[in-house]
């Protein structure tokens, strides 16, 4: 069951997934973690946003079942897009096999769109549930670029980023404390670039995609990721307090994880590896 905020605290964040393209659930990767991209965010009087549903949304919905205790409630999950590793977790998230619960889904696509993508992976033969005959109600909410939508006590701005097929990013804000959510995204689009520096700026917490080192990037230009490098030169930039490197490559094990973030520490001191069960309060 996930810790509830200190009262003092206006935004808590909890990692449950921080690896990218695939889980690795093998010996040497998980001190860092080996499920993929879920991140819950906490406000002051208990309001929980989960950003991206990869596999580690299984162990937090399980947590927010128990939390909910059969009683009716809403969850709030936002997309930053729908690609798998963004998704794995979704047909195991408890609150969706609930009744009296409600499921929020929040994306930058229409309506009907969200809804035919995500019945997509549970359709036959995939999975053996349609997502049609879930327990729990579902809604969809369209988000566009730079117009804000809020979810409790929290405002949560979207932003584009350059991924190809397209993805969001998500500035939330609450009583004055600001966290950067920017995965999935590669440098080199002037436009994207700019913007995110603009939507990072004084942001108590970047949240940044690092898939990749400088070496590995030269070979996987196009491919929608960035480096650790970069995430560190846009936290120098954008005056964030604090840096998280996120969307980890499934061939970085724990030894080489911890040799990027001592180089990245070099770059920009107040530097972390995202690492599963981190819980960051504003």
């Amino acid at each position: 069951m996930p810790t509830p905020p200190p009262a003092s605290s206006r935004l808590t964040v909890r990692f449950w997934g921080v690896r990218g393209s695939i889980p690795t659930p093998e010996a040497g990767f998980l001190g860092v973690g080996g499920n993929t991209a879920c991140v819950e965010v906490r406000a002051a009087d208990g309001t929980a946003l989960v950003l991206d549903a990869g596999t580690g949304a299984r162990a937090l919905g399980y947590a927010l079942a128990a939390e909910a205790a059969g009683e009716p409630g809403e969850v709030h999950l936002a997309l930053s897009h729908f690609h798998w590793d963004h998704l794995q977790g979704l047909p195991f998230f408890a609150p969706l096999y609930a009744p009296g619960q409600t499921v929020r889904f929040y994306a930058a696509t229409d309506d009907h769109r969200i809804h035919a993508l995500l019945r997509g992976q549970m359709t036959s033969p995939y999975f053996p549930v349609p997502f049609g005959d879930l327990a729990a109600a579902t809604e969809t909410v369209r988000v566009h670029d730079g117009e804000p939508f809020g979810v409790g006590p929290m405002t949560v701005r979207p932003f584009p980023l350059n991924h190809p097929q397209g993805a969001h990013g998500f500035r939330i804000e609450a009583d004055g404390a600001v966290l950067v959510y920017a995965t999935d995204y590669e440098h080199g689009s002037p436009a994207h670039d700019e913007g995110l520096r603009e939507v990072a700026h004084g942001a108590d917490v970047l949240i940044s995609d690092a898939q990749y080192t400088p070496d590995e990037y030269a070979l996987r230009r196009g491919w929608g990721h960035t480096t650790w490098e970069h995430a560190t030169d846009l936290a120098a930039a954008a005056g964030v307090g604090r840096l998280l490197l996120f969307h980890h490559d499934p061939s970085h094990d724990d030894a080489a994880l911890d040799r990027i973030g001592t180089l990245a520490r070099e770059r920009f001191a107040a530097t972390e590896l995202a690492v599963e069960g981190l819980e960051v309060t504003l």
